[in-house]
Formats: C-alpha cells, structure tokens, sequence
C-alpha cells in the first residue's frame, strides 16, 4: 500500500501543473518566499494567542490567520514540490543523485535555521515564564501553536530551501540551435 502511494506521489510530482509559475528561478523564489511568509504567519498567531488568549478577540484573529495561512500556503508549497519533482518530499530511493545531495543540503540548512529558531521560542517562554504569580502564565493555545508552527517550520524547510536554491534548467542543445536558426 505505502509503495503504491509513493508511486502515485512520485506521477503527480512528474507531472507539470502550472509550470509558467515556477519556470525561472525568480519566479521560484516568490514561492518559497510566499511559503516562508505563511509560516511565518503561524508564528505570528502564535504571538497573539500569547498576548491576547484567551478572549474572542484571539480566537476570531487565530482563525482570520490561519486561514490566509492555508490560502498561501497549500498552494506554494504544492508548486514547489512540482518545481522540485519531489526531491524534499519523495523517499530517498526514488530520486537520482543530484535530487538526493541537493535535498541533504536543505535538510542540513533547514535543521539549522529550525535549530535557532527552537532556540528563540525557548527563550520567548522562558522570559514569558520568568515572574510570579498571573504573569508568569502562558495560555495552553499559545503554547500549542508555538508547537504547531514549530514542527510546521520543520517540516517545510527543506522544500524551501529546495526552491529556494534550484537554479534554472540548462536550456537544450535543441533549443539553443533552433534560436540561433532564426536569427
């Protein structure tokens, strides 16, 4: 079953959805940073959870950010994994050498930068926490989605930074002929 899925995943990767959107690096580039954007905006629900949980006030801003979140985000991170052919996303087996090395760079970039990033929550709630009394409290839904943008921000970092990175495609020896034929 899990071979058949994988499968499945690695034919809906090959296949080009919308490839004018991601066709030249810069183009690429807005992606992953639409990407990066939206989860930044999860971070950010997760700073106003802090300050203003609980009141509705937090509840109707959680839900106005997560969904502009979701709207960005779904289709950000679907284009890069099409741009990329799956290279953070497939198994290891199924890709070729460059996909594997390239997806062992941003999995190494992105555990740094979700290493520091850990860091600066950890010390946000530590300095959160350091009092007495009511201030020393944080509402259970701040820390829940600090938890939840944190593995979100793990999860798609290497997809980012795959798009990120990717350069353009070398143009064929065909292609280059039939301009040159024109001119």
């Amino acid at each position: 079953m899990r071979s058949r899925w994988q499968r499945y995943q690695r034919e809906a990767l090959e296949k080009d959805m919308a490839p004018a959107a991601y066709a030249t690096r810069a183009r690429r580039r807005v992606i992953a940073g639409l990407a990066a954007f939206s989860v930044a905006l999860l971070w950010v629900d997760a700073a106003v959870s802090w300050f203003l949980a609980p009141s509705d006030l937090a509840v109707t801003i959680n839900f106005v950010l997560l969904a502009i979140m979701l709207v960005i985000y779904l289709p950000a991170v679907t284009l890069l994994n099409v741009a990329s052919r799956g290279t953070a996303a497939l198994p290891a087996r199924m890709l070729d050498e460059r996909q594997a090395a390239e997806r062992l760079r941003a999995v190494a970039t992105g555990h740094r930068i979700t290493f520091g990033l850990i860091g600066l929550a950890l010390a946000a709630v530590v300095a959160g926490t350091w009092g007495e009394g009511d201030t020393a409290r944080i509402p259970a839904a701040a820390v829940f989605i600090l938890l939840l943008a944190i593995w979100l921000t793990h999860l798609v970092m290497p997809l980012i930074i795959v798009g990120w990175r990717m350069p353009d495609p070398v143009p064929d020896e065909d292609d280059e002929r039939d301009e040159h034929d024109d001119a």
